[in-house]
């Protein structure tokens, strides 16, 4: 099991998620819990990169998002789908990517340093939404496709690709 939180910030995009995918499988292998995976993706993601805020708001009940497990201050702890990022990012089952969080209509601010935001659904291997995946930075623009790709590949460990 690869012990090391590892710092990526001194890499290019690309570079710091191959590194960082891998160690996320090598981390989670062998693991079946997706609490546990939700646990330790939060984790090795929020201190590769030094995000404000890193963490997954899960599905619990038709229409409703709770906070699951997260890196940083306290997150809001219910989101109905289609309200703010997370909710828009569920019920439209795609990602969302906000480069100035002020100008995003409806915008739920649980940490004022936000400037910027990536949130990305997450589904299991039926192909279900089982949560959403929330980054917060406090710079304005700090997300592009290339997290977003990066962030995908991560993210196939819940629905297994």
């Amino acid at each position: 099991m690869a012990e090391v939180t590892l710092d990526l910030r001194g890499f290019a995009k690309s570079d710091a998620y191959v590194q960082l995918d891998e160690q996320v499988r090598a981390v989670l292998d062998g693991v079946d819990d997706p609490v546990t995976a939700m646990a330790t993706v939060s984790a090795l993601v929020h201190h590769a990169f030094g995000h404000l805020w890193t963490g997954f708001y899960r599905v619990v009940a038709p229409q409703l998002l709770r906070v699951g497990p997260y890196q940083g201050t306290l997150g809001c702890l219910e989101i109905a789908f289609g309200r703010g990022v997370c909710g828009t990012a569920a019920a439209q089952r795609k990602t969302v990517l906000v480069a100035d969080v002020s100008k995003f209509p409806g915008h739920i601010t649980c940490d004022g340093r936000a400037q910027s935001e990536i949130v990305l659904p997450v589904f299991d291997r039926s192909g279900a939404l089982i949560a959403v995946f929330d980054v917060d930075s406090d710079r304005l623009g700090a997300f592009d496709a290339a997290d977003e790709l990066g962030l995908v590949r991560i993210l196939g460990w819940f629905s297994g690709h």
